[in-house]
């Protein structure tokens, strides 16, 4: 009998194909074996959980040698003519051409197969057939090639069309063509696409817009259980008889075709896709169905379906298991022996696998993966689901019988976010099921829209519509390590993994199962400073944080945990003193505490790609962290935690010359370091403390790193975690997708006003002495003229243009109304120097916020409108109570109307006094807020607010001169503070900390300005930008238009009523975050273009706002864009692109 294992290794090579598939350039029989043999000879050897020097060649030949030619769309050369198909020798049948378009290549070689076996066996119908990917119809050669292949089509199918440019390019060519053609099947996609079905007289076109059987269907499973567009209708096909019943027997027999063919497009393989040829051609296809006539048709097999939920596994005697009881009987008593993984002690991975790869047999990379975990002695969970949730089959599959989860490490690699896939997602939903599974989770991505050649070759690398579908959404879920480890062969369109991705991935996933097994007291964390701005700050600097302060923190949480922290030091000094020696000493200094001195023959013999860095740096150990013979690498042990200084960038005389310099690379110093950590040291972890260190901006790709670019390279297969600051989540961005960083927030000191001093306090007492003494004719003008000199004295003519001359003005010969106006605009620049906000002290970890600081949040926080929660800012509902409406009263301030400038003032006192009056109930002995009590918690309280008295907030507004204040209007923006107090209290920045380093999944939340949008508490959260179809948002483009306007109008008061013909704009990647787009839409609304919503709800369109309406020119913007912008909007840059070409 053959080796299981051999069997298993030839699974392996063949990607479980049960059918035959060759092309010149991989795959051949001989290659095959040799992989086989390799394969066997690493399951033999598999007891060994360290990675191997030499890695596994999972992929025969290298897809990066493979040349592809031909045409293609944006960032892909593959070619539809390679998915051509023309029937050799028709022998007089009918020929039905079909034409389809698919989102990724899976079925590429099952259509092709499907219809070679009826050009080969059928006696009634020869196909001919091509298909194009999605992405493909970017190109406009490629998209006039689609048109003409439709032009002459019978049938047209397509499935999962969720980019909506490229659906309305879909919709474009098909719909004029709906009623000459045959048959059309769509299978899930957008809304427009799906109502071009046609099957008979069954079709969709009243899809979304009025009733019908299906619709009512889909829209009642969507109540009942949230299900989505494809979940409904997996669901509509088992309840198929159900559903006939109610629709004529014509439209019966048309709707059950239309069923049995989507059912056949799951099963995916060459025979169910040769049963839905068959059928339609027969059925519909006006040639076929002449020919026919008098014969008997050919009777169908019932499509062969996997069940929609399964655990799959290449090697199980069974095709598929349907409860994790039978798939660990055979598991863990037949496969498990034979591979050498001892199941009681293995560390389990969950892998989430797509079913249509299984369908198709285009399963190589799963395997490989797999392979790969069980060589490193991990047991393995694969599940799959048929439809784009996910959370089903976790929670079927992953728990056992007690509820107990049996996975220690869960990797998704379809690259989808968890629920709704590509199309529509509930990243709520998910996060609250990996909560409860409580395991890291990497969702690992294959390259869809490129071939291997055009993604190494690429500076950009993943393909940007990739980045939005397949990291960007996942990130919101809380995945981590967006790693490439599968892509397509050009020729064949099958998935084929890349090797030595799939052993960083498998690497990985191992290293982060272990912190989840490993006791605490045994587990090595590396907890990393930096020195930034590069070489000009002291080491242990990050932005708004108390570094050495917050590491105390962590050092006595981890202690309370089992770390072994050895003698640790208890204060802040003492620690900084240990690293260090010298407070004050610089990153090149000799004064800092060495670690360890790494020579520089283990140097070469343990960083791999060590010769590469000669060209810049000549040969080690060179003249950083160096001294002469060895590399130093600067830092601090305590037990099993190290404390160690990452170094500088390199080019002392220019920093961030490695941020652009194509051949630059680390300097042997930088490799050394996180070769220490990884293979002397044996760092379980690294802990990157604070914002921000320089691993994440090394040279390399922007997303999607290949094993030449050097953060890849340098943390390996280190897990990271790293504190980032809330405010900061483009970045935080770069650093997650980039280093492979679990991000974790912290939250930024609040902003304070920045007050006054000398000279402008000066003045401020000199406008209030004019407040009281503006009728006095002979004082007043006197302080008229000491404002106007004082003014001068700060430099306030350069803010305040028409400020009178100091030499000639004299206010005693000045109107009154005048004298108030000069005052008044000088009041209004020093309220506006006065209320700028900064940053107040440092942010330190686990140290619950000052009733100041909160104080300071709260104020901000309460000035904003809400519209959109029905909550109105304290400062509009006090206007109100004086019959004033806040912006004029802003205008007016701006304006330097006296007394609006007075009045503004006062409602921000009043303001202040509310919110102070809210925290100080909840303030303890020490002027801290730990726990938030409401206002009813007091008895006082609550017999007082029986007996009618006010709130302490409202009493508040009317000390400070208020008194038809409105207490029910400030109720609801008063419960949104006690909220948002709450969650500044909650913080679990050190809770967050521990979590990683325990293997535990870190819940999700969006990073940016608090006082904008509060969901960024509490902080100590897995830390995502936004999703990148969700900007700008519908308020946010409320505003910018409101600001566009009234910049048009200043600028064109300031032009004696002329427009400004252009305007220069910068977009930052932040500002857009934390805005939802603000910048971005005033981009397109001063080019009179409006963003519109899809079908789903992403913002993916464009629309000319007609001259009428707008009322004025479009005005030519000049855009610059930063990098980080660039990076993470590349779909809004789209978005610009088209907008301005419109207009």
């Amino acid at each position: 009998m053959a080796s299981f294992k051999f069997a298993a290794a030839a699974l392996l090579a063949l990607g479980s194909t049960t059918f035959g598939w060759q092309t010149q350039t991989s795959f051949v029989p001989k290659t095959i074996r040799q992989s086989a043999i390799q394969t066997n000879a690493l399951y033999a050897n598999n007891n060994n959980a360290r990675r191997s020097s030499s890695s596994l060649n999972m992929v025969v030949s290298d897809p990066t040698e493979t040349e592809v030619g031909g045409r293609g769309g944006m960032f892909t050369a593959s070619n539809a003519e390679n998915r051509r198909i023309v029937p050799e020798d028709v022998r007089g049948r009918p020929t039905m051409k079909i034409v389809y378009v698919v989102l990724e290549s899976q079925y590429q070689s099952s259509m092709t197969a499907a219809a070679k076996r009826i050009n080969a066996g059928s006696d009634n119908m020869a196909i001919e057939c091509v298909g194009y990917l999605l992405e493909e119809l970017r190109d406009d050669e490629a998209f006039e090639q689609f048109k003409k292949d439709m032009a002459d089509a019978d049938v047209f199918i397509g499935s999962l069309i969720f980019v909506q440019e490229l659906a309305e390019k879909v919709t474009e060519v098909v719909a004029p063509l709906r009623d000459q053609l045959d048959a059309v099947l769509v299978f899930p996609s957008m809304p427009e696409v799906m109502r071009l079905n046609k099957v008979g007289s069954f079709t969709m076109k009243n899809l979304g817009q009025s009733k019908s059987v299906v619709a009512d269907f889909m829209k009642k499973k969507k109540q009942e259980d949230g299900s989505s567009f494809e979940e409904g209708m997996l669901k509509l096909l088992r309840t198929l008889p159900k559903v006939l019943k109610f629709l004529p027997s014509d439209k019966a027999a048309d709707a059950r075709t239309f069923m049995m063919s989507f059912q056949y497009w799951l099963g995916g393989s060459p025979e169910n896709l040769e049963s839905l040829l068959l059928m339609v051609g027969q059925d519909y296809v006006g040639p076929i169905v002449d020919s026919m006539k008098g014969k008997e048709k050919v009777v169908m097999q019932e499509p062969v379906l996997l069940p929609d939920t399964a655990i799959w596994h290449p090697v199980a005697p069974d095709i598929v298991f349907e409860s994790n009881e039978k798939y660990f009987q055979w598991y863990n008593n037949e496969h498990c022996p034979e591979a050498g993984i001892d199941p009681k002690t293995a560390p389990t991975v969950g892998i989430i696998l797509q079913k249509s790869h299984i369908n198709t047999k285009d399963d190589t990379h799963y395997v490989s993966l797999i392979a790969e975990l069980e060589s490193r002695g991990s047991r393995v969970v694969p599940i799959y689901s048929g439809g784009l949730d996910f959370s089903g089959p976790i929670e079927s599959y992953m728990y056992d019988a007690n509820g107990k989860s049996i996975v220690d490490t869960v990797i998704n690699l379809t690259g989808f976010a968890l629920v709704g896939g590509p199309a529509s997602q509930d990243h709520k939903k998910a996060a609250k099921v990996l909560k409860k599974l409580n395991v890291p989770y990497i969702c690992a991505v294959p390259l869809v829209f490129q071939s291997f050649e055009e993604w190494q070759a690429s500076e950009l690398g993943l393909h940007p519509i990739q980045v939005a579908l397949q990291v960007s959404l996942p990130e919101i879920d809380g995945a981590i390590e967006p790693i490439i480890y599968a892509g397509r062969e050009a020729a064949t369109g099958r998935t084929i993994p890349l090797a030595d991705r799939v052993n960083l991935l498998a690497d990985r996933a191992m290293k982060w199962s272990n912190l989840r097994i490993k006791q605490n007291k045994d587990k090595k964390i590396a907890v990393t400073i930096f020195s930034f701005p590069p070489d000009k700050g002291n080491v242990g600097t990050a932005a708004y944080l108390d570094v050495f302060d917050s590491i105390k923190a962590v050092l006595k949480q981890m202690k309370k945990e089992g770390y072994d922290v050895g003698d640790a030091p208890d204060s802040k000094e003492a620690i900084m003193e240990s690293v260090l020696n010298d407070p004050e000493a610089r990153i090149n200094s000799p004064e800092l505490n060495v670690a360890y001195r790494m020579s520089t023959e283990e140097y070469y013999d343990l960083t791999p790609y060590a010769k590469d860095l000669e060209e810049n740096w000549g040969p080690a150990p060179g003249n950083l962290n160096s001294d002469g013979q060895n590399l130093v690498v600067y830092g601090k042990q305590f037990g099993n935690i190290f404390i160690g200084v990452q170094p500088s960038f390199g080019y002392e005389g220019d920093p961030m010359r490695l941020l652009f310099a194509k051949s630059a690379s680390p300097h042997h110093g930088f490799a050394a370091y996180y070769t220490y950590l990884e293979k002397i040291f044996e760092a379980d972890a690294v802990l990157h403390f604070g914002t921000h260190g320089s691993l994440e901006f090394m040279p390399g790709k922007q997303v999607g790193m290949s094993g030449q670019c050097y953060p890849d390279r340098l943390i390996n297969s280190l897990p990271s975690a790293y504190l980032y600051a809330a405010n900061n989540p483009s970045e935080a961005t770069i650093a997650k997708r980039r280093s492979y960083s679990a991000t974790v927030s912290y939250l930024t000191p609040p902003a304070e006003n920045a007050g006054l001093y000398k000279g402008l306090k000066e003045l401020k007492e000199l406008i209030s002495s004019y407040q009281n003494l503006r009728g006095n004719e002979a004082r007043g003008p006197a302080i008229v003229n000491s404002i106007v000199s004082t003014a001068w004295t700060c430099n306030l003519d350069k803010d305040i243009k028409d400020l009178p001359p100091l030499e000639t003005y004299d206010a005693k010969n000045d109107t009154k109304e005048r004298r108030d106006d000069i005052t008044g605009k000088v009041y209004a620049q020093i309220m506006q120097i006065e209320s700028r906000l900064l940053p107040c002290g440092l942010h330190t970890v686990g140290v619950p916020p000052s009733a100041e600081e909160a104080i300071a949040t709260l104020v901000n926080i309460a000035q904003l409108d809400r519209p959109d929660d029905g909550i109105e800012g304290i400062p509009r509902v006090i206007a109100d109570s004086v019959g004033r409406e806040i912006n004029e009263i802003y205008r007016g301030n701006n304006q330097g109307v006296l007394v609006d400038v007075e009045l503004n003032e006062k409602i921000t006192q009043a303001s202040r006094a509310a919110v102070r009056a809210l925290v100080q109930q909840s303030t303890d002995s020490n002027g801290r807020v730990k726990e938030v009590k409401n206002f009813f918690d007091e008895a006082g309280g609550f017999f007082g607010s029986l007996m009618g008295a006010k709130k302490p907030w409202t009493k508040a507004v009317i000390d400070a001169g208020f008194p038809e204040v409105s207490e029910e209007r400030l109720a609801p923006v008063f419960e949104y503070l006690e909220f948002v107090l709450k969650q500044v209290v909650a913080d679990n920045e050190l809770g967050g900390i521990m979590e990683l380093l325990n293997g535990q999944f870190l819940m999700p939340a969006p990073g940016g300005d608090p006082i904008r949008n509060p969901d960024v508490l509490p902080t100590g959260r897995n830390m995502h930008a936004l999703d990148p179809s969700s900007i700008p948002t519908q308020a946010a483009v409320e505003v910018a238009e409101a600001v566009v306007r009234k910049l048009i109008e200043k600028l064109a008061d300031e032009n004696d009523g002329k427009y400004p013909e252009s305007i220069a704009f910068t977009l930052w990647g932040t500002d857009n975050i934390k805005t939802y787009g603000e910048s971005l839409a005033q981009v397109l609304a001063l080019a009179g273009v409006r963003p519109v919503s899809d079908s789903l709800g992403r913002v993916n369109k464009v629309e000319l706002i007609p001259l009428e309406e707008l009322g004025r020119p479009r005005i030519d913007v000049v855009v610059s864009c930063s990098g980080v912008f660039r990076d993470l909007f590349i779909n809004q840059m789209n978005l610009m692109d088209r907008g301005i070409k419109m207009a």
